[in-house]
This record gives structure tokens, sequence and C-alpha cells, in this order.
């Protein structure tokens, strides 16, 4: 599926939540989500190569984690993302096949999330990153296969959103690369 991200960082989290509140919109409880982000050899920003994410989420410490490969492929000249997420059983067996197909662990991203859903297909998340000390905001849509939506209107319309939640500067870089 085609994707529209865009990741903000918050200046001020409590006003954005009660921006949010103010339409009778609230997040989800935090759950705990743990990224292990794989790339082929040889890869380098800008050059349109997928990431592979092992993904684990827990939402309840009394229930089992649960475990997801998403491919992941940003489109520079387009600025969409393609993804594809798919359930794991077996979480080792997935990372070892991973390593032997040519891709390399680049780094992990541990955070606390919530989301809150804005129709069929639109989610804002709220991610507290580990070690980062800084919250962040990201919106995304899917794009639609058919119609007359493309994926600068559909950026366009993202931007405009948070935008009326008090949010104005878009953040380019992965969790991976940002530094404190």
């Amino acid at each position: 599926m085609k994707k529209v991200i865009l990741k903000y960082q918050l200046k001020n989290r409590e006003r954005f939540e009660d921006n949010l509140s103010d339409m009778d919109l609230d997040f989800s409880a935090i759950y705990w989500q743990h990224d292990r982000i794989y790339v082929p050899r040889g890869f380098k920003p800008g050059m349109n190569y997928p990431r592979l994410i092992l993904c684990t989420e827990m939402h309840a410490v009394d229930e089992p984690p649960k475990y997801k490969l998403i491919l992941r492929r940003h489109i520079e000249d387009s600025d969409i993302d393609i993804i594809e997420e798919s359930p794991v059983e077996d979480y080792a067996s997935i990372a070892s096949i991973i390593l032997q197909l040519g891709f390399k662990l680049a780094g992990e991203v541990s955070r606390r999330r919530q989301d809150l859903s804005l129709g069929d297909s639109t989610m804002i998340y709220l991610d507290e990153v580990d070690g980062l000390g800084k919250i962040y905001a990201k919106i995304e849509a899917i794009l639609p296969s058919e119609g007359d939506v493309t994926a600068t209107e559909l950026r366009d319309a993202l931007a405009k959103t948070m935008k009326s939640l008090g949010e104005n500067d878009i953040y380019e870089q992965p969790y991976l690369d940002i530094k404190e």
C-alpha cells in the first residue's frame, strides 16, 4: 500500500492533545513498540532501497507481544512510502532469514506510542522515542489507488490538518537517524 507520512517534533504536547480533545478526539492507551531496522548492504539514503523492520508490539503486560515484518520503501521523487506488513509467528526465524537475504541490522528504535484514527485511511501517532527526550507526532494516510488525489495533494491536506492542530514544521529524519 502507498502512504504519505509526515512527522513533527511537538513543541507542546499538552496543547496538541487539547486541540484534538476540543474536537472530541482522544488517543488510545499507551503501548510499547520496538523496531529492529534492517537495510540491504550498500544502503544509502535517497536511493529508494527498501528497509525491513521487525516490529514487536506490547499493548498489555498480561498479553503476549505481537510481531510483524514491515517492508518500507521511501520513493524520494514522489515522496510516498510503499509499506507492506505481515504478521510474524517465529521472530528468531524471520530475523535469521532477513540476515541470510543479505540485509544488515542498521539499528533499533524503542518507543511508547499512542494512536488516533481519523477515519478509515488516516492515523495520527504520538511517539515518545527512547533516548531522544522529545515527543513526535506522525500523521499518515493511505494514498487511494483510484481517484483524483495525488500524493502532493494528500501531503498538503495532512500538513493542513497538522497546522490546524498548531504544528507547522515537518521533521524529515527517521527516528533512527535523529541524534539528541
